[in-house]
């Protein structure tokens, strides 16, 4: 089974944009390992950091592989730059917008905001607290030679299931 970090699909640009969205829940297992209450404090349960790249991965490799059909098999080939302002606990929304920045044969690279609407302050206003830059290889155009298989193992039935529960055609 492979992890979904995102929930829903908000919009996606063919090429150009694409908005996700995802609820911190404390129903999350991963949320009750960080920070463990302690003889020297309580309990601090927090959204993790990579989890949130793996998030914006996921959202801008959504935005790249819609934007051939899905015909290629896309793997994110490098983190540019991730950086976060803030923790994000539960009851907090996270949005993440990928924008692709330049796409050929051999892959992408996106740039991507990650902003925060504190449900638990009582707001509904959105703020940026993140930034994450990722590179992305095509991999059957870069990897000739190596044997893969045909299917396309990187765009599973669990991502074209979130698309469609997001209101998009899948062809």
């Amino acid at each position: 089974m492979r992890w979904m970090w995102i929930d829903r699909i908000l919009e996606l640009d063919e090429g150009k944009r694409c908005v996700t969205v995802k609820n911190v829940s404390l129903a999350e297992e991963h949320l009750r390992d960080h920070f463990p209450r302690n003889e020297r404090r309580d309990s601090k349960p927090t959204h993790p950091a990579p989890l949130m790249i793996e998030a914006m991965a996921q959202t801008a490799g959504i935005l790249v592989g819609h934007a051939r059909q899905f015909k290629e098999k896309v793997i994110l080939a490098k983190i540019g730059k991730a950086t976060f302002d803030c923790d994000v606990s539960p009851g907090m929304t996270l949005f993440f917008e990928a924008n692709i920045i330049r796409m050929d044969d051999a892959g992408a690279s996106t740039t991507g905001t990650i902003s925060l609407m504190d449900h638990t302050m009582g707001s509904t206003e959105r703020r940026v607290i993140g930034q994450v830059d990722l590179m992305f290889s095509h991999i059957d155009q870069n990897m000739r030679g190596l044997e893969f298989p045909e299917h396309n193992f990187v765009f599973t039935d669990q991502f074209f299931d979130l698309m469609r529960n997001s209101g998009i055609a899948v062809g």
